[in-house]
């Protein structure tokens, strides 16, 4: 019973002085000594001292482990923020290590590290994102990443994901893509132009640009195409070079379309046989950017080189025909510069030639284009003089004609056309009176010439200055003569008056004594002026040219004596202006 009371103590609630009180009425019904108790006592309280230790150092450990934390925290709060290139997230101050608790600044420290540790995965990815762009781009630009290639997701640098950084690699990556839209123009350009080119000359542009990269093929996308130092480099060299073949082809072409005019002009060629070969000869004169798509293809000079060829030997069959064409223009040009040669001589001498044996038809037309050529030029040397020849010439019809007029006794009367031909004498006496001074500067320039080309001046085999000097003869002694004529007209008129006083007689109003023939006046006028137009044949009336055939034609025929020609008051009035 007393045990059980001992343990009601046990039925409340359960504390260490309550256990102690059990524990001693345990002692006392036991019968331990002091001793043992105190022992028992001791024991207890160290084994209760061992328990507040080992709950002191668990205490310690986590308060220890808690401060690590919060200074990692802090570190690391510290080194994003140093990366980040921060001082502060959303303008919020990081709290202070002495505000609160520990457990409060970690839970404060917190959203602050998931917040810092988001940006940097955003902005590492972002890094990322840019190097990768500069490495392709540049694997674009060296060659060294092939259409169509991947690269590899470049390392990051975490120490430093500041703003600055990403701006400067953002820069770099601006700068590399002008560059390479610039690079992609360029390419477009010389792609675009090796496509013209290839045009022009006939040749496929596929094969041909596929060559310098296969990427250039218009299938390609133009982001896809190279834009290597290589791929420009290698495209700007085909277009130099397809440029200057565009160049020998042009020239080549031209001088086929040349030889291809001069033979058709030769042989008198049809105009259906040449426009057969129109798209050869339309280039002949060509500019270089005007060329027609597939005009200098390789066909098309083939075609002409065979053609020209055909007519080579089709030339030379035909030798003597072409060649009396030849010696036909060299005619002309000597008969329009009034030159005299030996016609005959020189057919006979060109079929000398080609009845020959060591006869080379390209050998004689050379030499006779050569004659040509020295023909024109000694024409265009001539062609000043002759004009003031022309100009004399016309002054010296004109004095004729006025002659004839002058004699003319019905030249006042009212018939039709008297006016005109009243107004063409007033142009002509004009003219007359410029003769003199025309044939004293035929003489310079006649002279003038003579002494530059150490020849003769001819005209129509005459020496223009003898002819000069003879018309001038001739024109003192027609002067001459009309004062002679004028003298015997002053004796006439004192006879008749004379014979006036004498006899009373007058002469008829009708018929005044002037107009009558005295014997010998008119056949000594008539001689002078005959004598002037037989001395001057070559310059008046009876002028002569060589004719194509070898025969003489007149150059201008003489004028009646009442002709009216509306033509030649013009010339006269022109001539008389100058």
């Amino acid at each position: 019973m007393g045990v059980a009371g001992h343990n009601d103590p046990l039925l409340g609630e359960t504390t260490c002085g309550s256990l102690l009180q059990q524990l001693q009425l345990i002692w006392d019904e036991v019968g331990e000594s002091d001793d043992d108790r105190d022992k028992m006592l001791l024991q207890l309280e160290q084994e209760c001292l061992d328990v507040y230790r080992r709950k002191v150092d668990q205490a310690s450990t986590s308060r220890a482990h808690l401060l690590q934390q919060l200074a990692n925290s802090r570190s690391e709060l510290t080194r994003l923020l140093s990366s980040l290139g921060e001082l502060s997230i959303s303008g919020v101050i990081i709290p202070d290590k002495t505000t609160g608790t520990i457990k409060e600044q970690l839970a404060a420290t917190s959203p602050f590290l998931e917040q810092l540790c988001r940006k940097k995965e955003k902005r590492v990815k972002e890094f990322a994102d840019v190097q990768l762009q500069i490495q392709t781009i540049r694997g674009e630009i060296a060659g060294s990443l092939q259409v169509g290639d991947h690269l590899e997701t470049p390392h990051v640098d975490e120490d430093d994901l500041s703003m600055k950084k990403l701006n400067e690699f953002l820069f770099e990556l601006q700068a590399l893509q002008k560059e390479k839209s610039n690079r992609l123009r360029k390419i477009l350009d010389l792609v675009s132009s090796v496509h013209d080119l290839c045009s022009v000359l006939g040749m496929d542009f596929l094969s041909t640009v596929t060559e310098v990269h296969p990427s250039l093929n218009d299938s390609v996308g133009a982001d896809s195409k190279s834009i290597s130092d290589e791929t420009l480099s290698r495209l700007s060299k085909m277009v130099t070079e397809l440029k200057e073949e565009k160049v020998k082809r042009l020239e080549k072409i031209q001088a086929l379309a040349s030889q291809l005019t001069d033979l058709w002009n030769l042989m008198d060629t049809t105009v259906e046989e040449r426009q057969l070969f129109d798209h050869v000869t339309c280039n002949m004169s060509s500019a270089l950017d005007r060329v027609a798509p597939g005009a200098l293809a390789l066909d098309v000079l083939e075609q002409a080189q065979l053609e020209v060829e055909r007519l080579d030997q089709l030339k030379a069959s035909r030798m003597k025909e072409i060649a009396f064409k030849r010696q036909t223009e060299l005619e002309d040009i000597y008969a329009r510069a009034h030159i005299a040669i030996d016609t005959s001589a020189a057919r006979d001498r060109i079929l000398s030639v080609i009845d020959s044996s060591m006869f080379e038809p390209s050998e004689l037309l050379a030499d006779m284009e050569n004659q040509i050529l020295k023909a024109k030029e000694e024409a265009l040397s001539r062609k000043d003089i002759l004009e003031k020849v022309d100009r004399w010439m016309l002054a010296c019809e004109e004095e004729s004609w006025l002659e004839d007029y002058s004699r003319d006794d019905n030249r006042y009367s009212a018939t039709r056309g008297a006016h005109l031909n009243l107004k063409r004498a007033e142009k002509a006496r004009l003219l007359v009176n410029k003769i003199p001074a025309i044939v004293d500067m035929l003489v310079v320039k006649t002279q003038a010439w003579e002494q530059e080309h150490n020849t003769a001046f001819t005209y129509d085999g005459v020496a223009l200055l003898a002819m000069l000097d003879e018309y001038r003869i001739l024109r003192q002694e027609k002067e001459e003569e009309k004062r002679r004529m004028r003298d015997q007209k002053k004796i006439n008129d004192q006879l008749a008056a004379e014979q006036e006083k004498l006899f009373g007689s007058k002469p008829s109003p009708g018929r005044p004594q002037s107009a009558k023939k005295l014997p010998g006046s008119r056949a000594n006028g008539g001689a002078v002026n005959g004598t002037l137009n037989w001395r001057l044949s070559v310059l008046q009336n009876g002028a002569r040219s060589a004719s194509r055939d070898g025969r003489r034609e007149s150059v201008r025929p003489s004028a009646p004596v009442n002709y009216v020609s509306l033509a030649k008051d013009d010339v006269a009035s022109q001539a008389s202006s100058t």
